[in-house]
Formats: C-alpha cells, structure tokens, sequence
C-alpha cells in the first residue's frame, strides 16, 4: 500500500507525509466548524420560524372567534349530541346559560372593538373636516414689540375674539338690517379668553366697542371677501376701537388689543354674530338668567320675563346684539354684561351631557361653528385644549370682568381707559398673579398704555389660583 497514504504515527515519516498530515488536520478543523455553524444556524431558523407562526396562530384564533360570534349552536353535529351523556334539565338549562354568557362576551368584545375602531376614524375625520372647513385668515403677531415679557408669557393661551355684527345673511326677520342698509362689517365684541400656563384660572376680558384708542397703520380689510387689499389705512391717533376691525380687519385689531394689554395673542377667532343663530339652534337652546325682562328699544322684547329662561337662536341673536335695552346704564356696558352672560351659558350647554353624547347635536354644533367662524391658530386640537383646560372649574375659577374704564363718555362720545387699573390688571393676567378686588385710583397725569413687566422678579411666573 502507498505508505504516503497509509502512515503510522510510530514509525519515522518523511517530511512530505508531515505536510499530508497537517493538511488533514487543518480541513478536519474547518469540516468541524462548519458543522458547528449548521447546527447553529438550523437551530436559529428554527426559532424564527416559531416566532413567525405565533402572529398567524392567532389571527386564525381571532377569526375562529369571531366566526364561533355569528354561528349558532344549531349547526352542531347531531352525533356530539347523540354521543353526549343524558343530562337533566337543570343541567341542561345550565349549559344553555353558559354558552349564551360567553356568546355575548364574545358579541361585546367584537362590537366594543368595532366601536374603537370607528371612533378613531370618526375623530380623524372630524378633524380632518373642521380644519378644511374653518376659514383661516392672517390675524396674529407674535413677534410684535408691544408684547411685554414674551419669555414669560411661554404656555399662556390668549384667545381674541371678535363678535363681528356684518348683515350678510340676515334675514329681514332678524330685525337687524342687512348689507346694503348697513355694509362693511363692524366688530361689536372683543375679548380675550386668558388661560394661564398652569391652567388654574380662565379669566375672560371685555373691551367696550367706543373705547377710545389711537389706532395704528394697518392694511385695508375688505369684509366681503375676508381677506386684505394692498392698500394701507393710515394711523389715526383718536379712533373708537371698533373702527380697527372695520378698516384693518383682524390683523388691525390684534395690534391695537396687544398695544393696550401687552399680552401675547396666540389664537384669533372672529364670529359672524349670525352664526349664533345656528349654534344654538343645534344644541336645542341654552338657559340665561336675567334680573329683568330684556326690552329693547329698537329690537323689541326678546325675553319677557326674568330669572331662568331658555332662549332659542332667534332670541339669542338679539340677545347678543341689543344695544337700546331699557334699564341698561350704557348701551356699551349692559350689551358686554349680557354677551359674557350668554358665552357662559353656551359654553356649559356645549360641554354638558346632554350635547357632547348627542352625536347629532355636537355635530350640528360643530357645523354651525365651522361655518360662522374665521381666524388663526384654531382646530379641533385647540379647542380640545381650551375645553380641557375648563374642565371641572368652579365659578370661582371662571372670572368675567370689563377693561377699567371711566364708565362716562367723554365729549366725543368715547369711553376712556383709566390707564393704573388696566395697567394692573394685565399685569396680574401676564405675572399670573391674583386680580386686585379694588384696583388703585388714577394718578393726575397718565401716558403709559401697555403694562411693564417690573412685577416678575428673576423672570418667572408666581402660580396662582386666585380669580
């Protein structure tokens, strides 16, 4: 035999046998590793294919499950029950009970999963519809000058909105003109809804629509097509503050409140005063409570009589908008009492039980809203925020006031401000600081308009609860 092939470890080997031999312990090496990694990999293949078959196992109990729901227990084959020991009817009536338990067990999951399901959708389609409907128009500056402490105001939410009193669409049975006896459009209300960062308070801010300002620069506004021209209306250094609205529309507006206040508006919302109409109309009527009859001299008796009474959309659009009712002290001051009265009264018709799990009537809520409303900065999810803010707040939590005033026209027919006590009060809204009860008398001679923000030391805001 070839003794190159056939060796002894023994005996003497040449050298050409001794590179034979450590070739053949090399390859056995290498036949010995690659088995270990077979082995190894067979083993991970393995696993991955358990894992992979874990997902299908279920999705096939699912699906039995789900068949077991719809299948009655009449198909069952006639030898089970031939099969089956005799039972008495007790037994049997037991048995009966049980499967139809777990029968509608497994009706609830299935159904309790399908409304999940659709909610999601229903929610994302709601959205997705609002915010395609809802008109936006450029209205804010937050990097305005006039902002005080901007840094401070981080995590505050400031809602201007403007109570727009144009005709169009107004029926003559309102009893409020239309468009061509009165055209343009005039904002009737302003107000800021101030919620603070830590969400503790929600201070609500009215502004008389003869307050006298000095009105800025600002572009033309053209309410017919809620856009703006590229012309400009020049300042005016004596104007009644419902003039900025009529000729700069809500960008003119946004300045002259923020100039006044110092506060940063974050969200703009206008309101078509027709659209009240409708919204009340979709939530079925919402209860004020009056200390008087509202009889008006231009508009007629809209509630004749006093204490609780719910009102219907006819009744709440000139509720809103009376301005000659008999009794009022000033026509500005009783509309404003009246306007905080009725927001307040729509915003807990709205958010209770009886609207929010009405599927018909949030939604024609929500039309109504979508279609009477315009501005920036506001969905679904800001007003989901602001609504989760006002959640669970007490009265005292909610505070309504006017912007301090001298309460007497002055001889151009202008409400004055009295400069301290706004002063004071927009600086307590911008520190979050407690709302005086008595604000401080006006010193001789006052220039400032905007607060300062000298109350905040080091920079940061004190927390308070304090209406």
């Amino acid at each position: 035999m070839d003794r190159l092939t056939m060796t002894d470890e023994l005996e003497a080997i040449d050298e050409a046998t001794i590179t034979k031999r450590k070739i053949d312990h090399t390859l056995a090496r290498f036949s010995a590793a690659h088995d270990e990694l077979a082995a190894e990999e067979a083993k991970k293949r393995e696993r991955r294919e358990r894992l992979a078959s874990r997902p299908a196992a279920l999705l096939e109990q699912t699906r039995t499950a789900l068949q077991r729901v719809v299948t009655t227990t009449d198909s069952e084959p006639a030898e089970a029950a031939e099969q089956s020991s005799p039972q008495t009817r007790l037994q049997e009536k037991k048995d009966r009970k049980t499967k139809q338990t777990a029968r509608s067990g497994r009706i609830a999951v299935a159904v309790v999963a399908a409304l999940v399901f659709l909610s999601l959708g229903s929610a994302w389609g709601a959205q997705t519809w609002f915010d395609a409907k809802f008109h936006t128009v450029v209205s804010l500056d937050e990097d305005s000058a006039d902002i005080q402490d901007a840094a401070g105001q981080t995590g505050d939410e400031n809602f201007l909105m403007v109570g727009s009193d144009t005709r169009d669409g107004a029926a003559a049975e309102d009893g409020v003109g239309d468009a061509d006896g009165t055209p343009g459009a005039r904002s009737d209300t302003i107000m800021i809804a101030h919620v603070p960062a830590d969400r503790q308070r929600v201070v609500m801010v009215s502004f008389p629509r003869d307050l006298e300002i000095s009105r800025p620069e600002c572009k033309r506004w053209d309410p017919a097509t809620s856009s703006y021209t590229d012309q400009t209306s020049p300042a005016q250094k004596i104007a009644k503050l419902n003039t900025a609205y009529a000729v700069g529309g809500p960008q003119c507006v946004t300045k002259v409140i923020q100039q006044i206040t110092g506060m940063k508006m974050n969200h703009f919302v206008g309101i078509d005063f027709n659209g009240f109409k409708s919204m009340v109309d979709a939530v079925q009527g919402v209860t004020v409570f009056n200390e008087k009859p509202i009889d008006d001299g231009t508009l007629g008796m809209i509630i004749p009589q006093a204490g609780e009474v719910r009102i219907s959309g006819d009744q709440a659009l000139n509720y809103v908008r009376a301005r000659h009712v008999k009794g009022d002290p000033t026509s500005d001051y009783g509309r404003i009492k009246r306007q905080q009265t009725f927001l307040g009264a729509l915003l807990k018709t709205v958010m209770s039980k009886d609207v929010i799990l009405d599927t018909g009537k949030l939604s024609g809520f929500i039309d109504a809203f979508a279609k009477a409303t315009f501005g920036e900065n506001l969905g679904i999810k800001q007003m989901m925020t602001l609504a989760k803010s006002m959640r669970g707040m007490g009265s005292d939590k909610v505070k309504f006031l006017t912007v301090p005033t001298t309460g007497e026209a002055n001889n151009r027919g202008n409400e004055v401000l009295v400069q301290s006590k706004a002063k004071a009060v927009f600086e307590a809204l911008i520190n979050n600081t407690p709302l005086e009860e008595k604000a401080p008398e006006a010193p001789p001679s006052e220039s400032s308009s905007a607060p300062t923000s000298s109350a905040k030391s080091g920079g940061g805001k004190k927390s308070s609860s304090s209406g």
